[in-house]
């Protein structure tokens, strides 16, 4: 109990250090999600919707990010842009790092989402006189979105974890500032095992909103 107890004291004396390095992953994590998921929409469509030139383009980006390690896109978007004159600073390069990479995923997605949807369906909007916008807006956007909900939660909690890579470039995020705790008072596994379980309770949280936003866009049966 008296390592319970001091494991306590140490992690009160902590208490601010923490948080902000949990402020610092959901900040990253939001945005990164955000604009992955906009980039990664575009791309899915492209894909499926593009001409023959995007859609080998669009394809080549796909392939290429998904099959780079993550870390290496976040050494890539922190040092090549410093190379080229672009000052991001850490925080913005990892954003930048994990948008990319989560674009590539969304976009697989989304191509898989629409694809699934039988022609029928765009036939038939044809044939009631709905143009293309109309058609996607109203009939084959609601019918992907239902299919690729999972599949875009599973991507989200992905960037949560990957947000801890980004302590390789100096972004004070949760992983490494549980890291200088741990240098200070040698805690490592008691301070380890608490950072996993925000990282959990974060995951948690996406995971619950995906499943909400599944119940409001189910079809009533």
């Amino acid at each position: 109990m008296t390592d319970f107890y001091a494991f306590l004291d140490q992690l009160w004396i902590a208490r601010l250090v923490i948080l902000r390095g949990l402020g610092t992953t959901v900040s990253i994590s939001f945005l990164a999600i955000v604009a992955g998921s906009v980039l990664g929409v575009l791309v899915g469509l492209s894909l499926v919707y593009g001409g023959r030139l995007l859609r080998l383009a669009m394809r080549a980006y796909t392939d290429i990010v998904r099959g780079t390690p993550v870390l290496v896109l976040v050494l890539a978007s922190y040092y090549v842009s410093a190379a080229v004159g672009i000052d991001l600073g850490p925080f913005a390069a990892g954003v930048l790092a994990l948008a990319v990479f989560c674009s590539s995923h969304v976009g697989e997605i989304v191509r898989g989402g629409l694809q699934a949807i039988s022609a029928g369906q765009t036939e038939a909007a044809k044939a009631i006189g709905l143009s293309f916008s109309q058609t996607f807006a109203y009939v084959l956007w609601p019918q992907a979105l239902r299919q690729f909900l999972p599949a875009w939660v599973n991507t989200a909690a992905e960037m949560v974890k990957a947000s801890t890579l980004l302590s390789v470039i100096g972004v004070a995020e949760l992983l490494l500032r549980t890291q200088e705790i741990i240098s200070r008072n040698f805690m490592s596994l008691q301070f380890y095992f608490f950072a996993g379980l925000l990282y959990f309770v974060v995951n948690f949280g996406i995971e619950r909103l995906g499943k909400y936003v599944e119940r409001k866009t189910a079809v009533p049966s």
